[in-house]
């Protein structure tokens, strides 16, 4: 890349960047900055192995990995506590269809949730997580994120839901 061509990029990321500053919306609260937020569709392929009922654990088999994200309420982006998610994959100590593979943790007060597992292998090709929400509250949710690499130690999922 040219230098004139980096330093035009550049400057037109900071400008963007003040622009919207000078606009307010870098001072909002985070609440105010989310009015309007859409609900999280289910992905595709998600809901496979899930397990009605898996317990709240403190963690999953030997842990080492660990699982994390948030929850909030869509349209204006309230984190909701108290939510209970539900993680289960494929790791070096067993298969997403097996029952010590799946647990659940609720949200803090913030609406963020994190479970200690052990490390998530490549099933079908790709090292992935399964997460749900399904406490009846909101619209059921399946999330299936993808690692970008099989080696590293942590993968987030968020959530924003719906009302039912």
């Amino acid at each position: 890349m040219t230098g004139t061509t980096y330093y035009r990029r550049r400057l037109l990321a900071l400008g963007g960047a003040a622009a919207a500053g000078l606009g307010g919306t870098l001072f909002l609260p985070a609440r105010a900055r989310a009015a309007g937020l859409a609900p999280t569709p289910t992905m595709r392929g998600g809901s496979n192995n899930y397990r009605p009922g898996a317990a709240v654990v403190e963690r999953i088999g030997g842990g080492g990995f660990w699982m994390s994200g948030t929850v909030r309420r869509a349209g204006d982006g309230a984190p909701l506590p108290g939510q209970r998610i539900q993680i289960w994959a494929h790791t070096t100590e067993g298969h997403e269809r097996d029952w010590h593979s799946h647990g659940a943790t609720l949200t803090d007060e913030n609406g963020i949730f994190r479970l200690e597992m052990p490390q998530i292998v490549p099933a079908f090709g790709q090292p992935h997580g399964h997460l749900a929400y399904d406490s009846g509250e909101f619209e059921t949710v399946f999330l299936r994120p993808v690692m970008s690499d099989a080696a590293d130690t942590s993968l987030e999922a968020h959530f924003v839901l719906q009302p039912v």
